[in-house]
């Protein structure tokens, strides 16, 4: 019996010293998110941070090993608000603490300026930005890991035309860059495919009444509203359409495509909406349903718009590290930029400038709360 006491001490200091040696011979890859986690938009910066959690456990799970060493794979999140100041610090913040993954920012006029300093630490930005500017400076360490604002605008645009025959479409924008940039790509592809713009109306994206800007767009008579702007916004203003009389398709990008809309819309968010959303049908595709399935098991919720893109990229960045077999994030650009990773909502695969070769567009509408596919381009 004493013989055994004394050696419970001496068995627990050798495990320890196993386990602390363990973790020094570790690689640490600190994986970097950006996005709002707080106001009006925190939701959505939750489900992209909880998509990256998920790609993050998943890949410690893979037991993976880059340079003759095991990896452990750490989320490092920072709330940036959903402002270009912050975002920018943010961005510091994660040069600092040497991150070289980020996943994030969700904004694109937060994307925009903070680009210039990942690029200029040697970080790889993988961003839902869809302004076409964020692809545009020459950052080699930038991607977009979803449609841009071009592609959006267009495939609403060309539903409108198609499918809804509408002739004569308001527009408003928030002013913010996704805002404004995705307004003026609608604009320009509605005016291509025939339509009249009869006006082109601003608000901000911490408004909460349109009234003024909805009784203009009335008056001319539009059979639709294209809105350039976010659910927090475009939900109040369903239902301000609603009280006006204003019973006409409520038209935006992959923003009004979130079980938040209908959440702060109520009933005055349903069919009247219509929404494109970058990518294909989560829930048709092979791995879509496990992927819904596990998120919901997670979390306690279903994911959201973009949390399958932000899991697909973390999985992407974790199968370049292998393939380059080390977390040197230019060795891994490399192979970001020549591999393709098949995700759970898509395939990825990146041009020269950081943009997907090729992404579907999915029109979506309400019915009963829950978004319902209509069509893909």
């Amino acid at each position: 019996m004493p013989s055994t006491i004394n050696a419970t001490p001496l068995a627990l200091a050798a495990l320890l010293f196993a386990s602390n040696a363990l973790a020094a011979d570790e690689t640490v890859v600190k994986i970097g998110v950006s996005g709002p986690l707080s106001g009006a938009n925190a939701f959505a910066g939750k489900d992209n941070e909880n998509g990256v959690r998920l790609a993050i456990e998943d890949l410690n799970a893979q037991k993976i090993k880059a340079g003759g060493k095991p990896l452990r794979f750490e989320l490092v999140s920072e709330d940036d608000q959903g402002d270009p100041k912050q975002g920018v610090t943010v961005a510091q913040k994660f040069a600092d603490a040497g991150v070289k993954f980020v996943i994030g920012p969700y904004n694109s006029g937060v994307a925009i300026p903070a680009s210039r300093v990942y690029s200029d630490n040697g970080i790889l930005m993988s961003t839902v930005g869809t302004n076409p500017k964020i692809t545009q400076n020459g950052y080699p360490t930038v991607f977009r890991i979803v449609a841009s604002d071009s592609q959006v605008g267009g495939s609403v645009a060309s539903y409108a035309a198609k499918e809804l025959k509408l002739k004569n479409v308001g527009v408003i924008d928030d002013r913010t860059a996704f805002g404004q940039g995705i307004a003026a790509e609608f604009k320009r592809q509605a005016k291509a495919a025939g339509m009249n713009v009869a006006g082109h109306e601003f608000t901000t994206d911490k408004a909460t009444d349109f009234a003024a800007i909805l009784t203009a767009l009335k008056a001319r008579k539009v059979d639709a509203i294209f809105f350039g702007g976010y659910a927090p916004q475009a939900a109040p203003m369903a239902r301000q359409m609603k009280q006006l009389g204003l019973n006409v398709p409520l038209l935006g990008g992959d923003t009004l495509c979130s079980p938040e809309m209908a959440k702060l819309g109520g009933d005055a968010v349903g069919e009247n909406v219509r929404c494109a959303q970058a990518g294909a049908i989560l829930a048709k595709q092979t791995d879509g349903p496990a992927f819904q399935a596990k998120y919901k098991q997670r979390f306690k919720r279903e994911p959201d718009v973009y949390a399958p893109s932000f899991y697909d990229q973390t999985m992407f960045i974790g199968q370049a590290i292998k393939t380059a077999n080390s977390s040197d994030a230019q060795a891994v650009n490399k192979v970001l930029h020549t591999a393709t990773h098949e995700g759970v909502v898509g395939t990825y695969s990146y041009d020269a400038a950081g943009n997907l070769k090729k992404t579907s567009v999915t029109v979506y509408t309400f019915k009963n709360g829950a978004l319902v596919p209509l069509a893909s381009y």
